[in-house]
Order: structure tokens, then C-alpha cells, then sequence
């Protein structure tokens, strides 16, 4: 199993428990040595980075080192999470690769997200393991076990 350094969770950002699921199964299945923790709305997920409401007092749970986040969400949507996100204390942001996940065909959405630099990319779901494993080879070192 690989494990990554700075790659200790992975937020699975999705209104939908069901793709949540089916998105943890993936990243477990990619033989990839991290904790992944399922959140269903966008502003939890910023509770969870920031570990403030439901998450004060918790720094010791896993950092967050890839968010995937989707656009089309209730209350606050992916592009609202985004500007919320951009707000927050440099501490909360350090080593979190922020990738777009969505089902959204809007070449809109796409355009948008390339212009804004906290989005390190965007896909369209389901994630799958080659790619899950592409974004942390490319953002993460591996560390070799001796």
C-alpha cells in the first residue's frame, strides 16, 4: 500500500450519500494509505477544515489533503465553498488540492474552475482509482518504505 506525505485524509464533499459511497469505495480500493472522511454539505466541509462547529476542538483528526468537491449542492454549492474557502487562515489551506467533481456538462462550470487558482482540477464523476492515484503521484511525495 503507497502512502503519501501530507496525504493523510481525503474529504469526499457531496450532498449525495450515495456517491459518497461509491467515491470511498474508490479511494480505498486505489491501495492508497489514507483516511477518508464523507461530508454532505459544504459549509460542514469548511467546519471540518477550519475545526470549528461540530468539529471544534478536534485538530487531531486526519488533515484533509484532497477535497473532492461537488458543484451542484443545496444551500451552499461548490462555487460558494470555493469563495468561502479563499477566505480562510493560509494554516486551514496549507497542502489541500481542491479538485471539482461534478456531473455538470456546462463548459461554464469548466472555464470557471480553470481560472481559479485554489481548483487544481476538475472531473467529471465518478472519480475512478487512475485518476484518484494520478492526483496524488502528481501533488504528493511517496514515501518509500526502507
Amino acid at each position: 500500500m503507497k502512502k503519501y506525505k501530507d496525504l493523510d485524509c481525503v474529504l469526499l464533499v457531496d450532498d449525495d450519500i450515495s456517491t459518497n459511497f461509491i467515491h470511498r469505495r474508490i479511494v480505498e480500493n486505489a491501495k492508497i494509505d489514507v483516511n477518508v472522511k464523507e461530508i454532505t454539505s459544504a459549509k460542514e466541509a469548511l467546519d471540518y477544515l477550519t475545526y470549528s462547529g461540530k468539529y471544534e476542538g478536534q485538530e487531531d483528526a486526519p488533515k484533509a489533503g484532497i477535497v473532492f468537491l461537488d458543484i451542484n449542492m443545496p444551500g451552499m454549492n461548490g462555487w460558494d465553498f470555493i469563495a468561502e474557502y479563499k477566505k480562510l487562515d493560509e494554516k486551514h489551506k496549507a497542502r489541500i488540492v481542491v479538485v471539482m467533481l461534478t456531473t455538470s456538462l456546462n463548459p461554464d462550470d469548466e472555464q470557471h474552475a480553470a481560472m481559479v487558482e485554489e481548483i487544481a482540477t476538475y472531473l467529471h464523476k465518478p472519480l475512478n482509482i487512475g485518476a484518484f492515484a494520478e492526483i496524488a503521484s502528481k501533488y504528493f511525495e511517496e514515501i518509500k518504505e526502507e
